[in-house]
């Protein structure tokens, strides 16, 4: 009997989790979340039983004036309460005006048991990309022989990604303003004044360059800043290059250290099914098949973008590869796999740059274009950013010209570049990003329902499209 191989085992994983966590949805169902009338009720009913009769008086003079909306009277009361000693009534009238559906406990206790699987699994990738990417890049430099070449790979590399951005961000533009999901999705509107829960700062060019730049490469590497790490990595490989016989045994050592890397990835890939198996448990079991129906046609307009997006960047590997396109899509079966289950682009690298060599793409190119594709080239995820941006626009009335739409486009393209591609990290640059165009980012709380769901499909395509840069440039030089 044939044994499973490790793309068959992802793929049973992933159909496992969508049915146990459908499974388990049903059988623990969450507390429905209240009305904003019947929070307000609870608050009232605590107030009246627990706090001293003046503020009674003054919750009834609150009730009676129907001007104030009911978040005004919720911050009215609660501000009543925080001047006053009896802290436990606040928490209870937090958790009174809590509009969040409770998951039930037992629920809770499952998940967090399988949810170890995922974060172990993602964290021996986060364990292994730092140092793969700095042997790998070096000692791809390196073998390019010399700054000319260097600089032609590079500005070729360079070229071709910026291409793929613009590409990708104007599909997105293109397709929100075409299908307008904003103004069809009837949904409650977040109070444009609320916080996302987001740690953002504002997106400054100062602050955009230095960050470039790392201070020191072991801070760097704590953080996995892959960006930071791929410029001393080039300056490094320039200067060992440029040496010549003296740093040819730091370019083997560096070969070396890439292939162990590449090893030890093998075996940090046995956990991968069990990984694959517990984050998508996770999320249908906490948001229910029920997510796909209330967003099925912003999520299905979405899908619809990456899907012409792949079909876009399978017809240039066409273009250049003829009747080796299939052998190639075939190649990358395992990486897709991981990066739409894990909704982390990160985790499909180590494999991606081993299938790619096999595939035959000469291993100094696929070290060279691959760690700058993760930090300039992720199409999926940039396309998502017009797409999000456009639609929270569109939900809040907000009227962006042409100009407005090509200038936040240009904005996304530079803020986009040295993201992790890492879940929910588009979600942060978006709300760097829009607040400087008048768009509410609280607006943002519409899409985190469903934004694992839509990461799963931006990260499977940031690995097709980084996949299809590698070859590009590759059959270039030939």
């Amino acid at each position: 009997m044939k044994r499973l191989n490790l793309t068959q085992w992802i793929f049973i994983a992933l159909l496992l989790g969508i049915g146990i966590g459908a499974w388990l949805n049903i059988q623990f169902p969450a507390t429905p979340s209240l009305s904003k009338e019947e929070a307000w009720k609870n608050m009232s009913a605590l107030i009246q039983e627990e706090h001293p009769s003046d503020l009674n008086q003054e919750l009834q003079q609150i009730q009676k004036d129907t001007l104030l909306s009911n978040q005004e009277k919720y911050t009215a009361v609660l501000k009543k309460v925080q001047s006053g000693k009896e802290a436990p009534l606040q928490e209870q009238l937090i958790k009174a005006s809590n509009r969040e559906s409770k998951m039930d406990s037992k629920l809770e206790k499952i998940l967090e048991v399988l949810s170890i699987f995922t974060e172990v699994f993602l964290r021996l990738i986060k364990m292994i990309i730092a140092p793969l990417v700095f042997a790998t890049l070096v000692a791809g430099v390196a073998k390019l022989g010399d700054l000319k070449a260097v600089g032609r790979i590079g500005g070729k590399t360079l070229l071709w990604f910026m291409t793929a951005s613009l590409i990708s961000l104007a599909l997105g533009a293109v397709l929100v303003n075409f299908f307008q999901p904003g103004k069809m999705l009837q949904l409650e509107m977040p109070d444009s004044a609320a916080g996302i829960g987001l740690e953002h700062a504002a997106i400054t060019l100062k602050g955009f360059i230095t960050h470039i730049f790392p201070t020191s490469l072991m801070d760097a590497m704590a953080k996995n800043e892959i960006l930071q790490i791929v410029i001393f990595a080039l300056l490094f490989g320039v200067g060992a290059a440029s040496m010549g016989e003296k740093a040819e045994g730091l370019i083997k050592a560096m070969d070396a250290i890439g292939h162990v890397m590449l090893k030890i990835t093998t075996f940090v890939m046995y956990v991968a099914p069990f990984a694959v198996f517990s984050a998508i448990t996770t999320i249908i079991a906490k948001k229910g098949m029920g997510v796909l129906a209330t967003y099925a046609t912003f999520i299905g307009e979405f899908y619809l973008g990456l899907i012409l997006l792949w079909s876009i960047l399978i017809f240039v590997a066409w273009i250049m590869l003829r009747n080796r396109t299939g052998n190639f899509i075939g190649h990358l079966k395992q990486p897709l796999l991981l990066a739409f289950s894990t909704a982390s682009s990160e985790s499909a690298y180590p494999k991606m740059l081993e299938q790619l060599e096999r595939f035959g793409c000469r291993n100094r190119i696929v070290s060279f274009v691959l760690p700058l594709g993760y930090s300039f080239n992720l199409d999926g995820s940039m396309m998502y950013m017009t797409f999000a941006s456009l639609f929270i626009a569109q939900a809040y009335g907000v009227d962006l010209s042409m100009g407005d739409q090509v200038t936040m486009l240009l904005t996304l393209m530079i803020t986009s570049k040295g993201i992790a591609g890492v879940p929910r990290a588009s979600l942060v640059v978006i709300a760097g990003t829009i607040s400087a165009f008048g768009i509410p980012e609280a607006g943002l709380v519409l899409l985190l329902g469903v934004d694992h769901l839509l990461d799963m499909g931006r990260s499977a395509t940031n690995v097709v499209g980084n996949a299809v840069a590698t070859v590009a440039v590759d059959r270039w030089e030939r």
